[in-house]
Formats: structure tokens, sequence, C-alpha cells
């Protein structure tokens, strides 16, 4: 036995085991967060089964709360209708069409005003 202690405190450095980050998919942290709000087995056994920390059960609690907190956030009611390719492309240049003559439009007020000493229309 002393011989044992003896090795093992002559190495200096104890052997310790890194653990691999473990990859959870959204699915599994669900299924993760809805047994332990269960109470139906100890979170500390999820934990050790799950091979997780409690931090990490905190942060997944967390990003449940937000996820639903959004979605509750979202109001009712119809979408937005959207529109086909080409109804968009006619609108597009119907609007150009508009701009066009509502810029054409200004110039001639402009032009008006001139001719009516200087912009007053009640002389």
């Amino acid at each position: 036995m002393s011989v044992d202690r003896d090795r093992s405190s002559t190495s200096g450095k104890r052997a310790v085991e890194k653990r691999k980050r473990r990859i959870l998919s959204p699915e599994k942290k669900f299924q993760i967060f809805l047994e332990s709000q269960s109470g139906e087995s100890p979170v500390g056994e999820i934990l050790r089964r799950e091979g997780i920390y409690s931090t990490d059960l905190v942060r997944i609690r967390q990003k449940v709360k937000e996820g639903a907190l959004e979605r509750l956030a979202d109001r009712p009611g119809r979408r937005g209708k959207t529109v086909s390719r080409d109804d968009y492309e006619a609108l597009k240049r119907e609007l150009e069409q508009k701009e066009r003559a509502l810029a054409d439009l200004a110039v001639e007020v402009g032009i008006l005003r001139k001719k009516t000493n200087g912009g007053s229309w009640d002389r």
C-alpha cells in the first residue's frame, strides 16, 4: 500500500480525465428540460445519466424560457399576403412611371410659379 502511495506521490500529477464536450440536439435538450420539470426522477440522476452539469441545465431552462416568451409575444392574426413575382414587377414599373410623372409635374409647377411673378398665387 505504501508503495502505491509513493508511486502516485512521486509522479506529481494525477491522471485527470478530460471530458469530451457533448453536443446535444435541440430535441434532446427539450427532452432533458421536460424530464427535469416533471419531477418524476431526481435532477441529479438526469444530469449523471446525460453527462451534463447543472449549469448546462440552467442554460437549457433559460433558452426554453426565451423561446417560449418570443413565441408568445407574436400577435395572432393573418399573415401578410405574398405577391407573385410578375405582380411585383408590374407594381414596380407602375411606381417608376408615377415617380417620373410626379417629377415632371414638379418641374411644371416651378415654371408656372416663375411666370406668376415669383410664385405668389394670390396676385
